[in-house]
Formats: structure tokens, C-alpha cells, sequence
């Protein structure tokens, strides 16, 4: 029998399981993913970018975790001599009707702890990027680039090396909790622990109501969709370029992204995908979109943002809707410039009276620890998240 048992091999769950070992080395720990390795999913499928903590609501879970994680992240990158880029970013207003927005994100910043955020006027936006298009624009210098999944198996190494056990290809099945001892069944066999930590990500809903706890919310996921710039088009985007956020809608919108390891992304967009997994257009689960469409609450998020909701569909299957969109940040961009690139899926958890949740969500019981909401800017978060359960667990031990 294990002291804990973290469900999920994502970056929070990995963290989470380090930051336990980091304090408790003598902690029996397994960690159990449905995968075949590390990162495969929300993680291992995002632009890569390290958040500053400009955008959240100040004492929030977000703000907080963002905060401290940046810093937890970069002193773990510097120690273990993974490659990151405290390259900054810009955000731009495009017209005059964003500047007030823009403003209070600048107030945010600030209120979060945020140093030597500069003010760019026109001139000034084209001096950091000179192809963007802006009325005024915020130089965000924290912000920064990174691989995840090498921060991943940067973890998974330590957590080997440190005595944790980690089972791959492992889909947890069922959960019988009892006073003392849990038993997590999976397809390969059963395991027993004091303690169970879920960080499931797209099916952290899931295995919550495999609990006692079964929180009233579901995880909606949200297909984001990239394009890449050319080689030859990649001169356009010198490092990060951002718009003004919708302020009712908790996606970014789409942007442009240096990456770490070379090449440019220019998205994403926020359609529904129609399977918890489904990175294409073609990936359909009948049963999880009943669910989701059957959900009140995806009901009333529908009625609310449909005409949001079109627009970003239309832009999925139109290539030059798309390119639309990033031409308000930069005009010269052309279709001719894009090439089809990835995908991510974002867990997006949504309660019953159609709201999606903005904050971080950790929701525990005597046995079980449950990151039922924990969308971006969780992997910047991740050592600030782990940090925070673990000292909720070891709390209990």
C-alpha cells in the first residue's frame, strides 16, 4: 500500500508528486496515467508559453499560483539546465475601443507584482515588433517561452530516481474508497493507498465523482487550433504578440508565439470539441458530446456566447477567417503564410449554472485531493500548485 496515490501524468500531477517527495522523501508514492509516457495531452499540447500573471483577477488561485509558479519554474529550469526564453511580450490595442481594457490589464499587472511593464504608443509598439498593427500596446518583460515536456521528463527522471513509482498505460477504472485504505482500480489491476490525489486534467471530473466528493461540474473541453508561419513569413514575429482578451470570455484569443525550439504559431482559436481527446475536426465521441450538450450548463454557456461561438467555428474551417483575425494584429499576414500546425484540448470545467470557471479549483476530503479546474496558466503554475497540495496531503499525514 502506498502513503499517496496522484492520478494523472500532466505536468500538475508530476509536480504534485515532487513537491510531496521534495518535503517527505520517505513518502510511498505511485503515480498512475492512461498514457504510454509523460505530458501527452493539455500539457505537452500548449504554445509553451510562461505566464506572468498579468491577466487574473488579483488574490485569486490563478494570480497566486501563477505568481509564485513563474518563479518556482525558472529557479527548477536554472537548477536542472532546461532551455527557457525570458523573451517578453506585447499587448496590443487595435483600436481605441480596447484601450480602457487595456488599462485595467496594466492595473492588474501591477496589483500582481508585476515590475517594468512599459506603455508603447504607436511608434513604440513598431520599435519591439515592426510589423504589428496597434493604437497602444503593453511590454510585458516576465513573459517568457519553454518546452513543458521537457520539464516533464525532467520530473519524471527525479521522481524515479527518488523511489516514486510510475505506471504508464494504467486508465483508472473505478475508485472504492473506504476509511483507511483507497482502492484505485485500473485496466491492468488494482491499487491501494491512504491517499489519492487526482489531477486528471480532461478527466479530472470524471474520476472526482468515482469519489465521494462527485462536485457538481463537468469538464468541457475546448479544441484551440494553430497555424504556423512559414520560414519565409517568420521575419513578421520577433517574439510574442498578443490582443486585448474579450473580458467575458476566458480564452486569449488568437496570438502569434515564438517557440523554444524554433518556428512560429499563430493561434489559437476556442471551438467545442466533439470528444474529451478530439485534437481534429474529426474526432467525434457520441457519448461524451451527449454529455457535454446535455450538460445545463453547457446549455446556458451556448445561449450565452452562440454568436462567439459561430465565429470561432467559422474560423476553424475557414482558412481565411483565420487570417483575418491575425490581421488585426498584423496586416502583411496573407494565407499564403500559414501552414496547418497543431492542436491542444483545454479542460475547461463548467458548473451547473453555466459558468466556466476562471480560477484554479482544488476541492479535498479526508482521502482524496481533487484539481477539478486547473486550465492555463497551470503548467506555469505547476511547482506552485504541487507545492500547494502537497502541503495539503502531508497535512493529513
Amino acid at each position: 500500500m502506498k502513503d499517496v496515490i496522484v492520478i494523472g501524468g500532466g505536468i500538475v500531477g508530476l509536480a504534485s508528486a515532487w513537491k510531496i517527495l521534495e518535503k517527505a522523501p520517505n513518502t510511498s508514492i505511485a503515480i498512475l496515467e492512461k498514457e504510454s509516457g509523460p505530458a501527452k495531452h493539455q500539457t505537452g499540447n500548449n504554445s509553451g508559453v510562461i505566464h506572468s500573471g498579468l491577466y487574473y483577477k488579483p488574490g485569486s488561485l490563478k494570480a497566486t499560483n501563477c505568481i509564485k509558479g513563474y518563479h518556482l519554474l525558472l529557479d527548477f529550469c536554472q537548477k536542472e539546465e532546461i532551455k527557457y526564453d525570458l523573451c517578453g511580450k506585447i499587448v496590443v490595442a487595435t483600436d481605441e475601443a480596447e484601450v480602457p481594457y487595456l488599462t485595467t490589464l496594466h492595473e492588474r499587472g501591477e496589483q500582481n507584482g508585476l515590475t517594468n511593464m512599459l506603455w508603447l504608443d504607436q511608434d513604440q509598439l513598431k520599435e519591439y515588433e515592426p510589423h504589428v498593427n496597434g493604437v497602444k500596446g503593453i511590454y510585458v518583460p516576465q513573459t517568457g517561452i519553454i518546452d513543458y515536456t521537457a520539464v516533464c521528463k525532467k520530473l519524471e527522471e527525479k521522481l524515479l530516481t527518488a523511489g516514486a513509482e510510475i505506471h504508464y498505460n494504467h486508465k483508472v477504472v473505478k475508485i472504492n474508497a473506504a476509511r483507511q485504505v483507497q482502492t484505485i482500480v485500473t485496466d491492468k489491476g488494482d491499487f491501494e493507498g491512504k491517499l489519492v490525489v487526482n489531477c486528471a486534467g480532461l478527466y479530472s471530473d470524471k474520476v472526482a465523482k468515482m469519489t465521494p466528493l462527485k462536485p457538481d461540474l463537468k469538464i468541457v473541453p475546448f479544441r484551440g487550433e494553430y497555424y504556423q508561419l512559414k520560414k519565409e513569413s517568420q521575419h513578421l514575429v520577433k517574439n510574442l504578440i498578443y490582443p486585448v482578451p474579450d473580458p467575458n470570455f476566458p480564452f486569449l484569443g488568437v496570438h502569434f508565439t515564438r517557440m523554444i525550439n524554433g518556428g512560429v504559431e499563430a493561434g489559437p482559436n476556442a471551438v467545442l470539441a466533439f470528444q474529451r481527446e478530439g485534437y481534429k475536426k474529426s474526432d467525434v465521441n457520441l457519448a461524451e458530446l451527449a454529455e457535454t450538450l446535455a450538460w445545463p450548463g453547457f446549455q446556458k454557456v451556448a445561449a450565452k456566447y452562440w454568436r462567439t461561438g459561430f465565429g470561432e467555428m467559422y474560423r476553424s474551417f475557414s482558412k481565411a477567417a483565420f487570417t483575418k483575425a491575425l490581421q488585426k494584429l498584423i496586416p502583411e499576414i496573407q494565407e499564403s503564410d500559414l501552414e496547418v500546425g497543431g492542436a491542444g484540448v483545454r479542460a475547461q470545467a463548467c458548473d451547473r449554472n453555466g459558468g466556466l470557471l476562471d480560477d484554479f479549483q482544488i476541492l479535498e476530503d479526508e482521502h482524496f485531493v481533487n484539481v477539478c479546474n486547473a486550465p492555463s496558466p497551470a503548467a506555469t503554475s505547476s511547482l506552485a500548485i504541487g507545492d500547494e497540495i502537497s502541503s495539503r496531503v502531508l497535512a493529513r499525514a
